[in-house]
């Protein structure tokens, strides 16, 4: 018999059907205070990701937002959100969260059934928040949950919200799905993607020993803190120009960063050595491999083709082609790549680049180092938009 167990991790599990206006001052001071909150946190240092959402959520931030934001629509969320979250990223919950909230909604979040450290430190924080009597009003707005293979809990959020926001791989979605929706209800999906990173290797060698730290520095960021699980962590690199020097110095100062900063799991190791073995045996393409002391994968490809999206590293593990081309590059990119980071190329190249070749998919565009920088542009859909309506007053 299956465990009818549901936990209540923010609030009781009863939240308003009624929307508010997006951003209204309240709401913008809450998430404010959850900045604030999460940054007096002691075990907040131990968790880079969570230090980043707190940076991202801090009240100026916030406030800008809500300046992008200013139309002369009057606007009014949809409603209840229900938001399925994704199981390997801890912190994914929260900005999903806060992106219902922003935009004047109602939330119901299922968080991963894994209990990651992060997901009670931000809960503690925002029950710590909501119990001031200036947010009254939003204790009302807000539930968090956890429960394991429990359909019918998923079946029952689903038949009460006003739109559906779905994090996870495609299997998931599709199973989601069947639990159908209101006749007015909206379905949003974040499917897994894929992305990659694009390099000038001439530019590498223009970097001074500071420089080229700081860049090893956001490489990290971008995958050694979600060890690569992220949608948007890259997992191919490709190389510009002359490449070789290039690398060596690339790899070298990233090897070191690694080394100093990242605490790799103890199944790491079997897993990607087991991962290159299957590279090695089975993959056409296979050109090289360099292994820098178990903290760094790479695997040199001779040629791309339609199915480089398949190719998945993870805890460090890359792939990468060289060219000479960035246009080669084009033909192959499918609505399965949403981002592309990048180092050493000018934003009007990138932008012909996606034109010229009519390209299929990357809907985010951003340096190296951006790559977790979440906004309510996500996978091309405008969230702000789409997660609130307009009443049309003549």
């Amino acid at each position: 018999m299956q465990n009818s167990y549901i936990e209540n991790l923010v609030g009781n599990g009863k939240v308003s059907l009624k929307s508010t206006i997006p951003y209204n001052d309240t709401i913008c001071n809450f998430i404010g205070d959850l900045s604030t909150e999460l940054n007096l946190d002691k075990n907040t240092k131990k968790y880079p990701d969570i230090k980043t959402l707190a940076f991202w959520c801090r009240k100026n931030n916030i406030y800008n937002l809500k300046k992008k934001f200013s139309s002369k629509e009057t606007r009014v969320g949809v409603g209840l959100i229900f938001h399925i979250t994704p199981s390997n990223v801890p912190t994914n919950f929260a900005y999903s969260l806060i992106f219902g909230l922003i935009t004047g909604n109602s939330n119901i979040v299922k968080v991963p059934s894994n209990n990651f450290e992060q997901i009670k430190i931000i809960c503690s924080s925002v029950n710590k928040i909501l119990r001031k009597k200036k947010y009254s009003s939003i204790s009302k707005m807000i539930s968090v949950v956890r429960y394991n293979s429990r359909e019918d809990y998923t079946k029952k959020f689903s038949t009460m919200c006003n739109a559906r926001l779905i994090w996870g791989g495609d299997d998931s979605i599709n199973n989601i799905r069947k639990f159908t929706l209101k006749e007015r209800s909206l379905d949003i999906a974040f499917a897994d993607r894929y992305s990659f990173c694009v390099i000038k290797a001439s530019e590498i060698l223009k970097l001074n020993d500071y420089e080229l730290k700081r860049l090893a520095e956001k490489f990290y960021n971008d995958t050694y803190l979600v060890d690569q699980n992220a949608c948007s962590s890259p997992h191919l690199i490709i190389w510009l120009g002359e490449h070789s020097k290039a690398k060596i110095r690339f790899w070298k100062y990233l090897f070191n960063y690694v080394s100093d900063k990242y605490e790799m799991p103890e199944t790491a190791s079997i897993d990607k050595y087991t991962e290159l073995c299957r590279n090695i045996l089975s993959l056409k393409n296979f050109r090289n491999q360099k292994n820098y002391n178990n903290l760094i994968y790479t695997v040199g490809l001779k040629n791309l083709d339609k199915n480089l999206h398949n190719l998945r590293g993870k805890w460090g593990f890359f792939y990468e082609y060289n060219t000479n081309n960035i246009d080669e590059i084009g033909k192959y990119i499918n609505n399965k790549y949403q981002t592309l980071t990048y180092f050493g190329l000018d934003k009007d190249i990138l932008k012909k680049f996606i034109l010229n070749n009519q390209v299929d998919g990357v809907d985010r565009i951003v340096p190296i180092g951006q790559a977790l920088d979440i906004s309510l542009y996500w996978d091309g859909y405008d969230l702000n938009k789409i997660l609130s309506r307009i009443v049309d007053i003549k």
